[in-house]
């Protein structure tokens, strides 16, 4: 396969992409790359629970947060053309820009995106507007497009979760959100009439959906490590066996990184007395959707098992530069969907029109290179520094939880809205997580667990005052406060 891309990068003549020129000024920094408060004014500090120091935290006003440090676009005067200022001005503002990305990826640690890739290769085809209109397997009027790579690609995942090429049917994305909503549609659409369970930590895009399809929705309950409650579940099932279900299992939720039991899920449902021809199961594995493959203990997401769809995201463990993902279904539910299209002369399943056409050659060319064995190694790297990172955490006295099957870890939320600012945390109430991804380096969870160390001393008076209880959201075996340490 590795031989493929050579061949495939020499017959385009593919070079890097140019330098920037050499009198840009990178070291400056685009104003402000820490994105300030909505409201300046608070950032006043105030006396938090136990009498901690702490600042508000940060508010969120509709077209108010981004207006504070946009960059204005200005009508171009009548002699830029002849004089180019105009030209350099830009590349200088985007050279401060590159600057800025530079420092930001240095403390980028709570989102699940992996920020260590090398597609210089693939730089020239910048150059031309690649769409992938219609049905991948049908070849449209328009020719500039890349479905011989995304049918590869497809090709690939369908073989990682066992479904024959003649069984499949999918289509490349434009982020992980577009194949939880096409997931859960073709569900609406083989059960028009079916009631959705999804548990309460399943990600917001499925709720979205439900409120996008007016579809009836039940919330399911979570354990404390994140999974779904298949008691609870089986209690919301009984109250509604006369209708259908479709069901959204996560691989890894959005804060604990919890994995749902899928084999459990689907014996739930079986002993409510759901058939196979009554339920419908997407799963959703936008980060660790690839990462399970490759964990020996996991449950294994298969189509030989009873389900419906599996989407996972393309720019998160993948690493790929541009958002997308990867959603595949059974052949035999699409046509519920499939539409003809006589503009595009093609047919149409998907839920965008124009689709990004560059995004399947990135996925391409990072498969080709990494591989199988490739990204079991990236897996194996993860779960180790996320178990070293839990280590440092609980030896500092700070409640932490780290699920099995998982690279999140999640502990007592930072006091500190510039810490959590800084090092792009995700928050959710009294918890925090950092998502532990390939580029996410020893070096990396060393630095962030020092500085954490140090404001913690701040924060409660060097151990005089009490620290936070976490133990109704990580469990009381993950809480360090008083009570329970």
């Amino acid at each position: 396969m590795a031989g493929s891309v050579e061949v495939i990068v020499k017959e385009l003549n593919l070079e890097n992409v140019d330098p920037l020129p050499e009198d840009f000024d990178t070291t400056a920094i685009i104003k402000d790359p820490l994105p300030p408060l909505a409201d300046e004014a608070r950032e006043s500090v105030k006396s938090g629970e136990n009498g901690v120091v702490m600042k508000k935290e940060r508010e969120i006003v509709l077209g108010r947060n981004v207006h504070t440090m946009c960059l204005e676009v200005t009508e171009p005067d009548a002699d830029d053309e002849v004089t180019g200022e105009r030209e350099a001005h830009m590349a200088s503002v985007l050279a401060r820009y590159r600057r800025s990305l530079l420092e930001r990826t240095k403390h980028h640690l709570g989102y699940p995106y992996n920020l260590e890739f090398d597609y210089g290769a693939l730089g020239q085809l910048q150059h031309f507007s690649i769409n992938n209109l219609g049905d991948p397997f049908i070849e449209s009027n328009y020719g500039v497009h890349s479905r011989q790579f995304e049918v590869g690609v497809l090709d690939w995942f369908a073989r990682l979760w066992e479904l024959e090429k003649n069984e499949y049917w999918g289509y490349i994305t434009n982020c992980g959100t577009e194949g939880n909503l096409h997931g859960i549609l073709v569900g609406r659409e083989v059960f028009p009439d079916g009631i959705l369970y999804a548990s309460r930590d399943t990600h917001y895009s499925i709720f979205k959906a439900a409120r996008m399809y007016r579809m009836e929705c039940e919330k399911v309950n979570t354990l404390t490590s994140g999974e779904i409650d298949c008691v609870d579940f089986k209690a919301k099932l009984l109250c509604h066996q006369d209708k259908p279900a479709i069901i959204n299992v996560n691989i890894g939720t959005t804060v604990k990184g919890a994995v749902d039991d899928l084999d459990l899920v689907i014996k739930t449902l079986e002993e409510t007395g759901f058939s196979h021809d009554r339920f419908y199961i997407h799963c959703d594995g936008a980060l660790f959707g690839l990462m399970m493959p490759f964990v020996k203990r996991a449950p294994k997401v298969s189509f030989k098992k009873p389900i419906g769809s599996v989407s996972v995201s393309g720019h998160k463990f993948v690493g790929c530069p541009m958002p997308c993902g990867v959603q595949i279904t059974r052949l035999e539910h699409i046509n519920a969907l499939s539409r003809d299209v006589e503009y595009l002369a093609s047919r149409d399943a998907t839920i965008m029109g124009s689709r990004n056409g560059h995004a399947p050659i990135f996925l391409w060319y990072t498969l080709n290179r990494k591989g199988y064995k490739g990204f079991q190694k990236e897996v194996q790297k993860c779960l180790r520094n996320a178990h070293y990172l839990k280590g440092r955490l609980r030896d500092a006295g700070i409640g932490v939880m780290l699920n099995e099957l998982s690279s999140t870890v999640v502990f007592e939320r930072p006091h500190d809205e510039e810490f959590i600012r800084k090092w792009q945390l995700a928050c959710q109430g009294n918890i925090a997580h950092v998502v532990v991804m390939p580029n996410v380096t020893v070096e990396k969870l060393d630095k962030f667990v020092f500085e954490l160390i140090e404001k913690r001393a701040t924060w409660y008076n060097n151990g005089t005052v009490q620290s936070p209880c976490v133990a109704s959201e990580l469990g009381k075996e993950n809480c360090l406060c008083n009570l329970h340490g």
